[in-house]
């Protein structure tokens, strides 16, 4: 019996399992243009986590891979199929159960996006902080699976920060919650924070209780434009005095790119700062004083919402207007916010040593930054040079005391770079937690780290 026909059996009812060939491959991929992936056995849409936790067993029992898929928005691979494996989405559970405005908490399913939660949340006062950049489309079980980031976590933390609780579906098949509603809790060991960022390999997240908080203030927002890069950098350093809400670096090469799509200005200078404030216009005038100080050409604010909008139109447009250059294939280091300039100028060498066009973007205020290497479609001698510029780069933030991933997670993409970074008795830590969790190793095998 196939495993598509043996997982309906094990469902009964009506579940949805798919077996058709054009199906499944739509189902293979996230983002990630270089992480391996092979052909699913079946793909379930689950509608409940009671089918959750069925398919979950009958893979169990019967030793066959499980890959969880929210929205494909990963840019690791940590959503790829591999051969023979049981594709289990997560979109159809996308349910917002509860927003408690005493208590400020939201109790929400797995597939809910994030921007439908925030925009919920509204409704009663209250806002959901974590903003990555696919805010509008990306689930909050892929946010939880990779622990994203966004551009306001400078100021309040990444996904992390904002989850108090999560249900999860064992390897077994059984049902268990991780952590408490309430703000503070030591009576278990923090099992929770486990799963977050564990890319899918402990468990199924299927439910999340998060953190809210009142609604923020229009932000004042500022930009500043520099003759270099580092100058830019240098002056961000600064700025973090200010507990800005945002601070992001876009370099020339990214600042070309947005001008060749959509000109907005900036084709005399070498760099670009956004600075937000949720507080106060004050903020972003101090913070105006230190970029002039840092050599900055220019440097405006505004307290004026459509204003704000429009000066961070050139961050947002960022990676598509380099992704319209070729195929872009992004890197997510992150270092101590002391090495940027570091970081840049050694991003620099490379891309001239192996001939490649890398623009530089990212969170200035956290010093988790996206070098991005632009190559032809359909150029194999410029994809080579591509992928050895993509380890130089994660090389090069490690040597500089930083990581292969700030954000993105590690997928079937870096598995190789962090090893390079983590010492032999942590990854045997690891994999002797993923043993006890998945004894059959099911579970996104041969992603986030080496089995």
């Amino acid at each position: 019996m196939s495993v598509s026909k043996a997982l309906r059996a094990a469902l009964g009812g009506d579940c949805a399992v798919i077996d058709d060939e054009q199906i499944l491959k739509s189902y293979e991929r996230d983002q990630a243009p270089f992480a391996p992936s092979a052909k699913a056995a079946a793909v379930l849409i689950a509608k409940t986590i009671d089918e959750v936790s069925k398919a979950v067993k009958f893979a169990n029992q019967e030793s066959i891979p499980v890959v969880i898929r929210g929205a494909g928005s990963g840019l690791a691979g940590g959503a790829n199929s591999i051969q023979g494996c049981i594709v289990i989405s997560l979109e159809k559970l996308n349910k917002i159960i509860e927003i408690d405005q005493v208590n400020q908490i939201a109790r929400v399913e797995a597939g809910v996006i994030n921007s439908d939660l925030d925009k919920a949340a509204g409704e009663f006062g209250l806002t959901y902080l974590p903003d990555p950049a696919s805010r509008s489309w990306s689930t909050i079980g892929g946010n939880i699976a990779t622990n994203a980031g966004g551009m306001c976590c400078v100021k309040y933390g990444v996904t992390a920060q904002h989850v108090r609780a999560i249900k999860v579906v064992l390897s077994d098949g059984e049902i268990v919650e991780f952590g408490f509603p309430t703000k503070k809790a030591v009576t278990t060991l923090d099992l929770l924070h486990l799963f977050i960022g564990s890319e899918g390999t402990l468990g199924v997240v299927v439910e999340a209780t998060l953190s809210l908080v009142p609604r923020l203030k229009k932000p004042v927002t500022l930009i500043a434009t520099f003759p270099s890069i580092t100058k830019a950098a240098d002056a961000a350093i600064e700025m973090l005095i200010v507990r800005p809400s945002m601070l992001e670096l876009i370099d020339k090469t990214t600042l070309s790119a947005v001008e060749e799509w959509k000109p907005m200005g900036f084709e005399n200078c070498e760099a670009v700062l956004i600075m937000q404030s949720d507080e106060s216009a004050i903020d972003c005038q101090r913070a105006q004083e230190m970029a002039l100080k840092h050599g900055a050409l220019d440097a405006i604010y505004s307290d004026d919402p459509k204003d704000s909008d429009d000066l961070i139109q050139v961050r947002k447009l960022a990676y598509s207007s380099l992704e319209r250059l070729g195929v872009a294939l992004l890197d997510d280091v992150a270092v101590p916010v002391s090495k940027i300039s570091q970081l840049i100028s050694g991003v620099e060498s490379i891309a001239k040593k192996h001939s490649v066009k890398v623009g530089v973007f990212g969170h200035a205020g956290d010093g988790n930054m996206h070098p991005t290497i632009i190559y032809p479609h359909n150029d194999k001698e410029a994809e080579a040079k591509a992928l050895k510029a993509f380890d130089e780069i994660i090389a090069l933030a490690q040597s500089l005391g930083g990581t292969a991933s700030g954000e993105h997670g590690i997928g079937g993409l870096k598995l190789s770079a962090i090893i390079n970074e983590t010492p032999e008795r942590i990854l045997r830590i690891q994999q002797e937690i993923k043993a006890i969790l998945d004894p059959n190793k099911i579970f996104n095998p041969g992603k986030k780290f080496p089995l």
